[in-house]
């Protein structure tokens, strides 16, 4: 009876639930969902058909979403598309990293799903195809991506028709066919816009100031863009910005307080303006961005100290200030950031010690403090910092001893850089319970035994323990598996004499191994085949080649310099690596035919092979007994920056290359103590394009004859001009005073007549100069550089006297020092990070050209030349 009274209550309910709420299509859509329609599943399929599916996408999330999409089925059920509920039009479209490659343009079927409301292509391969111009067609967008998806040509106006747009990325789309695009001022049209990223895509021009009045925009993000002028005054409107990031684009030179909208931003979480050329001090109305969690203003020229008020930003967990100009000490006022997670001050500049206050920063996982002037000890309470996972100290004063063991007492230690300091490092036996580092640097920190602990850092895959006092032999465990990850391996500059049980380590991914200035003996120690960067120079190796040099097809630069190989040179070396940028074999006993550098025996011809290795940067053959003429067809070479043939036995004229598209990138020749026996105006006629790059001309010691063309003062980054020791005749041109840059010039030995040209004296950065031993005749220009030029510049000219008569050059013959260009080229190849790079393309980062640096480099004695009859050659020294 309970039962059935219970059932007739449960009917009545029934009937009231069903009363109120009836029965209909639109309540029977939420429990049965509708079909995909049959126009837009056709459509689908077309579009799945036009891809096909390669490895070209690398999302966490990657895989073949379209390989789900088969006939037959419900399309609102397909991997990546979501339909309305309502209707069944496909109204999402999710394809990123798809592994979709081919091409895309208006007749795709894409097209025809016009109510799509978010459309993502991001990270597939649309072979730099054009985004087509119909996508204006979907109106109904909220949401597009298409950023990491090959796409390439100019962004179509109609995107920025798309007035529902909440969401626009176009990131990262560069373009190998098209140098600049521009960005339409339209892009101001998006009244809804909120993310905007236009990253990476060779924006130039002017940045719109029309993204200045998008009213709803919190994510902007402008990087790698070659955008010039000032960032828009109108972004001042963008009050709704939670996060800013303007960075690597060649703006106008702007100061910081042009921005001061910035700091007026409350809403702003991240900002990020990094290399856009600001300067001036930080404002201490940076205190205002209360909500800022990331701030960085990496790679500008930012100027004064880091302002205390920034320790006022409590929420900061990232602070970045790199490569700036900031001086001064770190503010106590930093520690109040006990938030921050990463912070970043290697600027150059800094000094002081490091305050005890940073030790309050509990949650630090990144602590930079490299390339500064800190100095005093290394406070033992950094082992506080519980979090480190890299802490970077190179390169500053920091003194004192140093236990490596309360280093690693961090526990989440991965990368410890302590190297070029002024401190002794020392460390206990062997220890089981040690961190896994990935990274150490310990280079110039006093050492004089391998360190123990090493044996069973099984993650290490970059180490440098260079620099210091390590005697004896490399120890066996070394080599012998427990480094199977190591990538980068220096231990250059010590005393080592031997590697104990040596064998190639990580043969797949070992790019770097610099054992150079050591006491190594033996034959080359075997590189594995993955090598880029194999120095081994300056140690007692001997032996031939060995044949595995052969196979070292990703070399980038292998220098096996001043040892004592001995042997003949395989033909193989001129085919090695398209990569490679330097073969140093100088300073060894090798024999034969040339295939390399400076200071052997060699002879023959320069092999033409070398024209296959594409990024050579530097040659040097010089000090050898190369019989041949000039090789024009090295212009071929598109990296070439050095080319020096000094003191050999070139000869004959400097032939007309087929191309005037030659030696584009020639900073420095030398061709001199040479046989070269035609006028020097070959190298304006004959290859007009490397006025523009030439930083060293040396032409001295050779057979030129004729007149110095004026065309040579089109050669506006000269700095140094040698063309002594030759037969040159007639007048010095006054175009020489356009060479505003020149700081070394040297005309001496020569049959040069008439006036010393007063333009000359314009040459304002002129510190060397020598004109002695030729014909001219008047008087020395009087007036700025030179007032500083003694007598012995202008000597051996009859009729040349000093403007006031005071004193005539003098014209006795005697040994005279050479020019100053006559300098060590191996000044050039510099040491730095993972390998070698040319040391000589960037201004004054390549030479320093005052006459007293060259005292201590040019050695090469010279006499004035004697009368010649006939054929004259002067031979240069060799080993």
């Amino acid at each position: 009876m309970a039962r059935s009274s219970c059932f007739c209550m449960s009917i009545n309910l029934l009937f009231l639930y069903l009363w109120s709420h009836p029965i209909g299509a639109h309540n029977l859509s939420r429990s049965v969902k509708p079909l995909c329609l049959e126009n837009e599943i056709s459509a689908l399929l077309q579009f799945k058909e036009r891809y096909d599916i390669a490895n070209v996408s690398s999302g966490p999330l990657a895989r073949p979403k379209t390989l789900s999409w088969n006939k037959g089925r419900d399309c609102c059920s397909w991997d990546g598309i979501e339909c309305d509920e309502n209707t069944g039009h496909v109204i999402i479209l999710n394809l990123r990293s798809s592994f979709l490659y081919g091409s895309i343009d208006n007749n795709n079927t894409l097209f025809q799903l016009a109510h799509l409301e978010k459309l993502d292509l991001s990270d597939n391969h649309f072979n730099y195809s054009q985004i087509p111009s119909r996508i204006g067609d979907l109106l109904r967008l909220t949401y597009l991506n298409v950023s990491y998806s090959v796409f390439s040509g100019r962004v179509p106006s109609e995107i920025f028709k798309l007035t529902r747009l909440v969401y626009l990325d176009l990131c990262c789309n560069l373009d190998p066919y098209t140098s600049t695009r521009s960005l339409p001022a339209s892009i101001g049209k998006l009244p809804s816009l909120s993310y905007l990223d236009i990253s990476g895509c060779q924006f130039s021009g002017s940045l719109p100031s029309s993204i200045g009045h998008l009213p709803s925009l919190s994510h902007l993000i402008i990087s790698g863009c070659n955008f010039s002028g000032s960032i828009p005054a109108s972004f001042a409107n963008l009050s709704n910005l939670e996060y800013l990031a303007v960075s690597t684009s060649p703006f106008t030179a702007q100061t910081i307080s042009s921005l001061s909208w910035i700091w007026k931003i409350k809403k702003l979480a991240s900002s990020y303006l990094e290399k856009i050329n600001l300067y001036g001090e930080i404002p201490p109305s940076i205190r205002n961005l209360s909500q800022l969690v990331q701030l960085s203003f990496l790679g500008n020229q930012l100027s004064g100290t880091i302002p205390p008020s920034i320790g006022n930003l409590s929420q900061l967990v990232e602070l970045i200030f790199l490569g700036n100009q900031l001086s001064g000490t770190i503010p106590s006022q930093l520690g109040n950031l006990t938030r921050l997670t990463r912070l970043c001050l290697r600027i150059y500049q800094l000094s002081g010690s490091i305050p005890s206050s940073l030790m309050s920063m509990t949650r630090l996982v990144m602590l930079d403090l490299a390339v500064n002037k800190f100095h005093g000890e290394i406070p033992s309470s950094i082992s506080q910092l519980q979090n480190l996972r890299s802490l970077l100290l190179v390169k500053n004063n920091f003194s004192g001893t140093v236990e490596l063991d309360n280093f690693l007492k961090l526990k989440q230690l991965l990368v410890l850089q302590l190297s070029f300091n002024k401190l002794s490092c020392r460390t206990s036996s062997t220890n089981v319970n040690l961190p896994q580092l990935c990274a150490l640097g310990l280079a110039s920190c006093n050492l004089s035994k391998f360190p123990a602990f090493l044996q069973n850092q099984e993650s290490m895959n970059w180490l440098d323990l260079s620099d210091n006092s390590i005697r004896g032999e490399v120890p066996f465990w070394v080599w012998n598996g427990n480094f199977n990850r190591m990538q980068y391996l220096n231990l250059s500059h010590n005393f080592f004499t031997g590697l104990d049980q040596y064998y190639p380590m990580n043969p797949l991914y070992m790019y770097t191994i610099d054992l150079s200035h050591n006491m190594l003996q033996g034959p080359p120690p075997e590189a594995p085949p993955s090598i880029m960067f194999y120095l081994v120079s300056n140690n007692r190796l001997t032996g031939a080649l060995p044949p595995w040099i052969c196979n070292l097809s990703l070399a980038i630069a292998l220098d096996l310099s001043s040892n004592d190989l001995t042997g003949v040179l395989p033909v193989c070396l001129g085919n090695i690596s398209e990569s490679l940028m330097i073969l140093s074999l100088k300073g060894n006993n090798f024999r034969g035919n040339i295939l390399s550098y400076c200071d052997n025996q060699l002879q023959g011809n320069l092999p033409r092979s070398l024209a296959n290795c594409k990024m050579l940067e530097f040659i040097n053959f010089a000090n050898n007994l190369i019989v041949d003429s000039f090789p024009s067809w090295l212009g071929s070479l598109p990296e070439l920056r050095v080319l020096i043939l000094r003191s050999n036995k070139f000869h004959y004229v400097i032939e007309r290359p087929q191309s005037n598209q030659t030696f584009l990138k020639l900073q420095i020749l030398d061709l001199s103590i040479n046989a070269f026996a035609v006028i020097y105006k070959g190298l304006k006629l004959y290859y007009p394009k490397i006025s523009k790059a030439l930083i060293v001309i040396d032409l001295s010691s050779n057979l030129f004859e004729g007149e110095i063309l004026g065309a040579i003062g089109d050669l506006k980054g000269l700095r140094g001009l040698n063309l002594s020791n030759n037969l040159l005749t007639g007048h010095i041109p006054p175009s020489l005073g356009n060479l505003k840059a020149l700081e070394s010039l040297d005309l001496s030995l020569n049959k040069l007549s008439g006036q010393i040209p007063q333009k000359l004296t314009e040459l304002g950065f002129l510190s060397f100069l020598n004109m002695s031993y030729n014909n001219l005749t008047g008087f020395v220009p009087k007036g700025k550089q030179f007032d500083t030029f003694s007598n012995d510049s202008f000597e051996g000219n009859l009729g040349l006297y000093s403007r006031d008569k005071s004193r005539q050059p003098s014209t006795h013959q005697e040994e005279r020092l050479g020019s100053p260009i006559e300098l060590d080229w191996e000044i050039v190849l510099l040491g730095y990070g993972s390998g070698l790079v040319i040391g000589v393309v960037n201004g004054n980062a390549f030479i320093s050209w005052k006459h007293d640096w060259f005292e201590g480099n040019a050695k090469r004695m010279r006499q004035p030349r004697q009368p010649r009859r006939g054929f004259f050659f002067i031979q240069g020294s060799h080993h």
